[in-house]
């Protein structure tokens, strides 16, 4: 079992940052990717950003390339994703989730989630 804890979220103004931490325990070693996933309100939970816990390797949704930036410390068996320049449509319910199977779509673990609150 691997246990998430986002932290980070709060209210910013537009073209304001926020950088947002997730911390995994337990079986940490079996991670293979570490994501961030977002929901608005009244909508459905949509992929942000995605790590490599061992290659580095990352992705991520369009609308946030260039704005957004996801890293992780495997020290601190945390995961990262700094936000600049944020709009208000970024506004929403920020989860950190995990997989152990690099070539699987499916995510097992997830975090409680933070709230980020973009104003215009």
């Amino acid at each position: 079992q691997v246990q998430l804890v986002e932290s980070g979220g709060g209210l910013v103004q537009a073209g304001g940052s926020l950088r947002l931490s997730c911390v995994a325990s337990g079986r940490t070693s079996s991670i293979d990717v570490m994501g961030w996933f977002r929901q608005g309100p009244g909508k459905t939970r949509t992929f942000v950003a995605s790590i490599t816990w061992s290659g580095n390797n990352t992705n991520y949704r369009s609308s946030v390339k260039g704005r957004f930036t996801i890293s992780r410390d495997n020290a601190k068996n945390t995961a990262y994703l700094q936000m600049n320049s944020l709009k208000p449509e970024d506004t929403a319910d920020y989860y950190c989730a995990a997989r152990m199977d690099i070539a699987s779509a499916n995510w097992p673990y997830w975090g409680q989630g933070t709230q980020v609150t973009v104003s215009s």
